[in-house]
Formats: structure tokens, C-alpha cells, sequence
């Protein structure tokens, strides 16, 4: 093959786009991985959350790309145009203001359409606050869900959390701090007041702050000492304890068990029928006298079971 040949196939090569989903430090600017650091250098354009907050971070790495911004409020809009660019070639490198992108933070839209698109998507793991909350919260993490941030109106939050009150994985929330004070009230509400749980703020930075106790207590702390509710907080729960039908008393009568369990079998079918799962519990709960955490699980088995 002549010179002229391969020059000419070299620049007919269609150069590949590429979506990087880059996590970024929650505080500590040290934990920024060499990855990303490399991710970010080599970006064509880099959609960030906040393009004040992310051209600090940048500025500090002593990184210069062109930024783009990728919010709630703008995503659907800008993803046709950072489609097109990841299909002309370019690399594009998304951030959120802290931690990994998508965990309560936008970058949905265009990782579903650049995926849609056959784009290659990678991923540059590092920093979250949920698993650095659940690491030091001394509450078990085997098993747990994420719930973001709870709603923002008094009663919606309420709802919410008595949707979740039989939930036995540990729960995880994202709160603002002027709020902290009253979801804690309304999680001792909800959840009891003896159930424990975490606040972790500040995660990573100078003023890092872990208060753990029971839901009560933290309720309390937070609406007497001003510090707690200040930074960025991260609340962890645990999950409600789960209790057997099954596991009785040997004094107790096995046939008014196996009575107990029918009836409430029979409520919580026929209460399925007008209520949610966490409501016809309740209902099952107050008629049988069983725990309200064995109703649930059995509401929830017998809904499954109806889809």
C-alpha cells in the first residue's frame, strides 16, 4: 500500500464519542481520583451542575475546558445537543457539583440517551455522600435504600415517611439544613422515637460532624445546638426491627396463633382492595393485635402476589 493510500484511510477514521460520568470530591478536594483528574484533562467539554462551582474545582486542578450546564431545569432541553456532539466524536465528561453524578443529581436524561445511541458510557467511580454516611453511622449498611431528599411541605413529608415506617433496610436521606430539625421531629413520629439513627455533616471537610442516638435524641440536639443544623447533611435510619408471627411464648395457645394469622390474612386481603399496602397493615394491625412490622410484611407479600 503507497504513503498516499494509508495517509488517506488515517484520515477517514471515524473518531468514536465518549460519555465519562466522572464523581468529584464531597469536600476534600484529595480525594479526587487520577482517573477523574485524567477524565476531566482529556474532556473535549465537561456538562457540570453549576458552571460557578465546577470552574473553582476546576480552576484548582489547574484544568481549562469548555463547560456546558446540566441542571433539573435544563436537561431534556440540552440533551439532543451533547447527543449530537458524543456522535460527531467529542468526549464528554459529566459532573455534578459534588460526589457522583445521578445520585439525586442530574445527568439521567443524557446517560439513557447516550446509551440509547450505542455511546460508550464510562464510569469514573470515587466520592458519594451516601456510602461515606453509611460507613461511619454505626448502623448496619448490608442492606439498605436511598431515598434522596424528603419532601419539602410538612404533610407530604409525613406521608412519605409513613409509607416507610415498616421498611427494615437502613434508610438513607439527603436534608437541608434548615430543615434537619423538623424531619427529625417528624421522623420520631413516624418511626419511633426509640429507633436509631445518624447525622453526619460536612462529610470530608474540616468541620466533619457525626451525631448519632436514638431519633428522639437527635430531634432534640438539633432543634437546642445551631451547629447541627448547619452544612450539607446526610441522615441515616435504621430499618425497623422485624419480629416472626411465628416466634411465640410457649405459654401462648398455637390454635389462637393460627386464628390470630387467618383473620389477619383475611383483613389485609380485603383491605387491599381500597388501600395501600402500609394502610390496610394498619388496619390488620389494629384488628388482630399482631405487631404492625409482621402485618406489613404480609401486606406486602399478598400485593406482590396480586401483580
Amino acid at each position: 500500500m503507497s504513503v498516499a493510500n494509508r495517509s488517506t484511510n488515517i484520515t477517514n477514521v471515524v473518531r468514536v464519542g465518549r460519555l465519562d460520568v466522572v464523581a468529584t470530591p464531597i469536600g476534600n478536594l484529595s480525594d479526587l481520583s487520577a482517573r477523574a483528574r485524567e477524565s476531566l484533562a482529556e474532556a473535549d467539554v465537561i456538562a457540570v451542575e453549576d458552571t460557578r462551582r465546577s470552574g473553582q474545582l476546576l480552576a484548582a486542578l489547574g484544568i481549562q475546558k469548555p463547560l456546558i450546564s446540566l441542571h433539573s431545569h435544563n436537561e431534556h432541553e440540552r440533551g439532543p445537543d451533547l447527543l449530537a456532539r458524543l456522535k460527531a466524536g467529542e468526549v464528554i465528561a459529566l459532573i455534578s457539583d459534588a460526589g457522583t453524578p445521578l445520585l439525586c443529581d442530574p445527568g439521567f436524561n443524557l446517560v439513557r440517551l447516550a446509551a440509547a445511541a450505542q455511546i460508550q458510557v464510562r464510569t469514573i467511580p470515587g466520592p458519594t455522600a451516601i456510602a461515606a454516611a453509611l460507613s461511619i453511622a454505626a448502623i448496619p449498611a448490608d442492606r439498605f435504600c436511598f431515598e434522596g431528599f424528603l419532601p419539602t411541605k410538612p404533610r407530604e413529608r409525613r406521608i412519605r415517611l409513613a409509607e416507610l415506617a415498616h421498611e427494615p433496610r437502613t434508610l438513607v436521606f439527603f436534608e437541608a439544613p434548615h430543615r434537619i430539625a423538623e424531619s427529625l421531629a417528624d421522623c420520631a413520629v413516624a418511626f419511633g422515637e426509640t429507633r436509631a439513627a445518624a447525622v453526619t455533616r460536612e462529610l470530608t471537610k474540616i468541620f466533619e460532624s457525626v451525631y448519632r442516638g436514638s431519633l428522639a435524641d437527635l430531634a432534640q440536639r438539633a432543634a437546642k445546638e445551631p451547629e447541627f443544623c448547619r452544612g450539607e447533611i446526610t441522615l441515616v435510619i435504621s430499618g425497623e426491627p422485624q419480629n416472626n408471627l411465628s416466634e411465640t411464648p410457649d405459654d401462648i395457645d398455637p390454635v389462637l396463633v393460627a386464628q390470630q394469622r387467618a383473620l389477619l390474612e383475611r383483613v389485609i386481603s380485603i383491605a387491599l382492595d381500597h388501600l395501600p399496602a402500609s394502610k390496610a397493615a394498619a388496619m390488620g394491625a389494629a384488628i388482630t393485635g399482631v405487631s404492625r412490622e409482621v402485618a406489613y410484611a404480609l401486606a406486602v407479600e399478598f400485593s406482590k402476589a396480586r401483580r
